[in-house]
């Protein structure tokens, strides 16, 4: 297995990281396009993919979500696209993370283990949970509503499981977004109001009017009946 996988069209760029990265102790893989890193991840398991936006031919964006749809990675994008739709589109298609161009190394590091220690807990967390029509699978990470299968983001299936782990409690925004970003993570504490957001339109029956994930006034968000 490869700790990391990146995906970064301007060598010097790439070549910076993945050097850097290497002294660190990680094990790390250098691709200049989409469709070569795409092959490469069809045969091969990796902990954490750093992804470019602007990239040749498939951008990050479509990356993402082919990348998506083989395996169930921590992706964290890189870009230069700062404004708040960038970003935003970045979470819609699958990416865990985003960090801005130029960035620090220092940073960067405290991301990529941020997200090699998130997988980590999820991989030792098994079992299925099941309530309000929806089943969730920790093992496989499937999500059904209805029968239906969902396609899920990660960052939508961590804050699902664990609105489910605390069902019928009030959780708050600052805890949600500690335990699905961490505490330490530089993501904008405002990104758990739009996935949260998101996950209604897939399990809920009207997401404008939530009642399998309700709002708390003044809290945050409840899944389920209140205790």
């Amino acid at each position: 297995m490869t700790d990391i996988l990146i995906i970064e069209d301007d060598p010097e760029m790439g070549e910076l990281v993945r050097d850097f990265m290497m002294k660190e102790g990680f094990s790390v893989k250098l691709c200049a396009d989409a469709e070569t890193a795409l092959v490469l991840l069809d045969g091969e398991e990796c902990r954490v993919v750093l992804l470019d936006v602007m990239l040749p031919k498939m951008n990050g964006y479509e990356t993402c979500t082919a990348i998506r749809s083989i395996r169930n990675i921590p992706i964290l994008m890189m870009s230069a696209l700062t404004d708040e739709e960038s970003k935003l589109l970045g979470y819609e298609t699958g990416a865990d993370d985003y960090i801005d161009k130029p960035f620090s190394v220092r940073v960067l590091t405290a991301k990529i283990r941020a997200l090699m220690k998130r997988g980590t807990a999820e991989s030792s967390s098994t079992g299925v949970m099941q309530s309000c029509g929806v089943e969730l699978d920790t093992v496989s990470r499937r999500v059904t509503a209805g029968g239906k299968e969902l396609k899920l983001n990660a960052k939508e299936f961590e804050l699902l499981q664990y609105l489910m782990q605390h069902e019928g409690e009030a959780v708050s925004k600052d805890e949600l977004f500690n335990a699905v970003w961490g505490c330490d993570c530089f993501t904008e504490p405002s990104t758990v109001s739009v996935h949260i957001r998101w996950l209604r339109e897939k399990i809920e029956n009207d997401p404008n009017s939530p009642v399998i994930i309700q709002t708390v006034w003044k809290v945050g968000y409840r899944f389920g009946a209140s205790r």
